[in-house]
């Protein structure tokens, strides 16, 4: 690792683990529930009027054990029990015989019990954190019962799930590609093969229809049979989702022994090519052409970048461990500069001016997995 790489990846450790774990463990957790608030305000304080999504509790769930896992934080895995006991017990869907509602007002209570995949797939990886840190056989038998209840829910007959309980336009890779992490998740922590053989059917699914390497790009949005959606709609892209795809590929392949390099290469260069600002950010959306659809950049998007850049750096290209070092670098220019220490910024406009200055808590999810890749390639594993 060069020396600028590692400074960042310290820099980052320290915020991570001096700044941001403290302040969210402080402010972003209900004192008598248990459960993780939406966000915080540009101040650093609560958003109090802000409606919750019921997966930020996986996603919070996931980081708050994660941090155990790296030593940080000795309750994490405590902390994530109870968020998840606390959907279990105050947000399970009241009548699908399975599963989890979608949103919670600013007291917790349920407005929304649609149910939605994408949501559950951050379950199953919380659950998959719990299996890992705790060993808890609980965590890893409600793994099970979920994913039975997708497969009896939401199974379609062309492969993947439908969206969810709920009339949809598209269907959507996003959902199959954190199942992809979940599944993968599962694997490592359990050592049960129907956790990567699962894997693998999502890896099907990005060589059969998400991916056109024609083009070199990810698609977004399909119809019910898995062409792309008409108009506008299928020729979204999300450089973000291809960077993501990269990191997640990379791990495929340490797990199964497939080979993915010219995915991998294609998605990468193209990601690149059609995605990235002058400043170095991440467009949030743009078509095969490169014409930019939303000149606006979230957080995560730069966080991907530098996930696919150590994979790319790993595999023996000097420049991405360049890239990835200036990355980290951006990432505290332009989002984890909040007057708050340990709060951030969500997104960025054209001009790289701040548009939104709320923290949503679900983005530290990103943030603490991309701390995980740094200190993996930093140990050679």
């Amino acid at each position: 690792m060069s020396h600028e790489l590692t400074a960042q990846t310290d820099r980052l450790q320290h915020w991570l683990q001096h700044e941001a774990l403290p302040l969210w463990r402080e402010r972003g957790i209900h004192p008598e529930l248990g459960a993780s608030v939406e966000r915080l305000l540009a101040d650093g304080s609560v958003d109090e009027a802000a409606n919750t999504r019921v997966r930020v509790q996986a996603r919070q769930a996931f980081f708050f054990t994660a941090c155990e896992d790296l030593g940080w934080c000795s309750q994490g895995t405590a902390i994530g029990r109870r968020m998840l006991a606390f959907v279990e017990q105050n947000a399970a869907h009241p009548t699908a015989g399975g599963g989890f509602t979608h949103l919670l007002d600013p007291d917790f209570a349920v407005i929304d019990q649609r149910q939605d995949l994408y949501d559950h797939a951050f379950f199953l990886l919380a659950y998959a954190w719990q299996y890992r840190v705790s060993g808890e056989a609980r965590a890893l038998q409600s793994a099970h019962d979920l994913l039975a209840h997708f497969d009896r829910a939401f199974a379609a007959d062309n492969g993947g799930w439908l969206e969810g309980d709920y009339p949809f336009s598209w269907r959507r890779q996003n959902p199959h590609m954190h199942l992809f992490e979940a599944f993968m998740a599962l694997y490592e922590a359990s050592g049960e093969t129907v956790w990567l053989a699962r894997a693998g059917d999502m890896y099907q699914l990005f060589q059969s229809v998400f991916f056109s390497p024609q083009e070199g790009v990810l698609f977004e949005f399909f119809n019910r049979d898995w062409s792309l959606a008409p108009d506008d709609a299928g020729q979204v892209v999300e450089p973000g989702h291809m960077m993501e795809w990269v990191w997640l590929l990379d791990w495929y392949a340490r797990l199964s022994g497939e080979d993915v390099s010219a995915s991998i290469e294609r998605l990468y260069r193209r990601g690149l090519e059609l995605g990235l600002a002058d400043s170095g950010l991440v467009y949030d959306s743009v078509r095969p052409d490169g014409t930019v659809l939303q000149a606006t950049k979230r957080c995560w998007g730069l966080t991907e970048l530098i996930k696919a850049s150590l994979v790319m750096a790993a595999r023996g290209e000097p420049e991405a461990q360049t890239r990835a070092a200036d990355s980290v670098a951006a990432l505290f220019d332009y989002y984890l500069c909040a007057s708050t220490p340990g709060s951030y910024v969500d997104q960025r406009g054209g001009a790289d001016e701040v548009v939104v200055d709320t923290a949503p808590a679900s983005t530290l999810y990103h943030l603490l997995v991309l701390m995980q890749e740094l200190l993996r390639y930093r140990s050679g594993a």
